[in-house]
């Protein structure tokens, strides 16, 4: 029989990760370290199109801020400061997601048990270091519910990160399942364009970061997962020929992968 799979991205999708809990965490290691920078939403906003965080770190050191900062100019010395910045970044952010205060999306936990019920295999893709994506899954699945996921690929696992499709065939590999039969859970486009390149269907569940961006790839873009009794899951493009109702159940996913 087929091996069915879903694979989730981690920020935006299992938490609303970005605005709650990376943000002020940057902020707080660049007041903290005494850099030069704050960013305000809609900056960071633009900072969100760069995968990875010590990408976007490294992205804000302009020729102005590393002489402020009395920072190196050697790039080696450079890469050095920004690994310590963004462990320390990783620490604050990982005691935000431990401590509850970023509670999971509306339907993932629920769309993730009946998954794991149905005898999928599960997985999380995501540039997040590893320690933060753990912390997310945990509060979002539940201990024993996390522990179960057939794999969790963050961070450095790749070379190439979102929107190359790196990180989703080693989740295929990872997987051992074929890509007719996997579909994958995205919040943002360079997150959609990493998936499709992998040769994967993607149902794509926007935030305020992203609602914006353009999903024409995708086989379902949605509002959220939403929730039976909570917030419902307003369809934004449906090209699955799925029925969803308020909200995302796996019958959605499976039409997806058929679609």
């Amino acid at each position: 029989m087929a091996v069915r799979a879903v694979v989730f991205d981690c920020d935006g999708v299992l938490a609303d990760t970005e605005r709650y809990g990376h943000l002020p965490a940057f902020n707080a290691v660049f007041a903290e370290f005494g850099l030069p920078l704050r960013w305000s939403e809609e900056e960071y906003g633009e900072r969100l199109r760069i995968a990875g965080g010590k990408e976007r770190m490294a992205s804000a050191l302009t020729p102005d801020v590393i002489r402020a900062a009395g920072l190196p100019d050697d790039p080696a010395a450079l890469a050095a400061h920004v690994a310590a910045w963004h462990r320390r970044k990783t620490e604050i952010y990982t005691e935000m997601a431990r401590a509850g205060r970023l509670p999971p999306r509306p339907g993932v936990s629920r769309l993730i048990a009946e998954a794991q019920d149905a005898g999928w295999r599960l997985a999380v893709a995501s540039t997040s270091a590893e320690a933060s994506v753990r912390a997310i899954l945990d509060m979002a699945a539940g201990h024993e519910r996390a522990a179960r996921f057939d794999a969790v690929l963050a961070g450095d696992v790749v070379a190439r990160k979102k929107p190359a499709p790196d990180i989703y065939l080693l989740a295929l590999r990872r997987l051992g399942a074929d890509p007719a039969d996997v579909v994958v859970v995205e919040d943002s486009r360079n997150g959609l364009e990493a998936a499709t390149a992998a040769g994967l269907r993607c149902l794509v569940t926007v935030n305020g970061y992203t609602e914006a961006e353009g999903f024409a790839e995708a086989a379902l873009v949605v509002s959220s997962l939403g929730e039976p009794g909570g917030p419902e899951a307003h369809i934004l493009a449906n090209r699955a020929g799925a029925h969803p109702g308020p909200f995302i159940a796996l019958a959605d996913l499976e039409a997806c992968l058929a679609g």
